[in-house]
């Protein structure tokens, strides 16, 4: 059987879209045939300034990518808090070190998706996605939204969810708002959704 091998590449400063990253995963994961991996992308900020941030310690069971390891997938979703309605510096970086794949397109055509998190429903639910976009364009990859499969729980109306038509999200709140059930179940699917395209694109 042919594997297809996708990566979850994400970064997580507070754990809300690890938590979400990890459901990804497990969603993807969940399809035969696919070889589903978490990466982190490395920190740029200090230990001390992470420390006046109170931020908790990164988890010691994900490994952070390096650019060139982006070749060796099949499809890729990318995960991240959103600042100001677009990534955070963290991802930009890492994609600014992505010069020599975009000049050779060494990613064109790999499908590609979006997931997030945002404080509240100003922080950029839709625009975190659509500022993303512009960096999978630039490589070449296809972007892959939900749309409106998902189903019912896109129009769920009695409480609040984060994601759009775009990719799964959530929201932080003021930090102590953890994923939903529901928000968690759009993550999960995403990753099955965005592995199966992987796979018949493959095939």
């Amino acid at each position: 059987m042919t594997i297809t091998k996708v990566y979850i590449i994400y970064y997580s400063l507070y754990g809300h879209v690890d938590t979400m990253a990890r459901e990804v995963h497990k969603g993807a994961a969940a399809i035969e045939g696919v070889e589903a991996t978490l990466w982190r992308v490395p920190e740029v900020l200090s230990d001390r300034i992470l420390e006046k941030m109170k931020a908790p310690p990164k988890p010691d069971d994900i490994a952070d990518i390096k650019p060139e390891q982006l070749v060796e997938a099949d499809a890729i979703i990318f995960g991240f808090p959103s600042r100001f309605g677009m990534m955070p510096s963290q991802l930009m970086a890492f994609f600014d070190a992505t010069g020599e794949l975009w000049q050779s397109q060494a990613l064109a055509g790999k499908p590609a998706g979006i997931f997030w998190s945002t404080g509240f429903y100003g922080g950029g639910q839709e625009l975190s996605a659509w500022t993303a976009i512009t960096q999978l364009a630039h490589h070449g990859m296809l972007f892959v939204p939900l749309g409106y499969t998902f189903g019912s729980g896109m129009f769920e109306m009695d409480e609040v969810k984060g994601g759009s038509a775009y990719g799964a999200g959530t929201f932080a709140g003021d930090g102590t708002r953890q994923p939903t059930e529901l928000e968690l179940q759009q993550a999960f699917y995403q990753g099955k959704y965005i592995a199966e395209i992987a796979r018949k694109l493959k095939s």
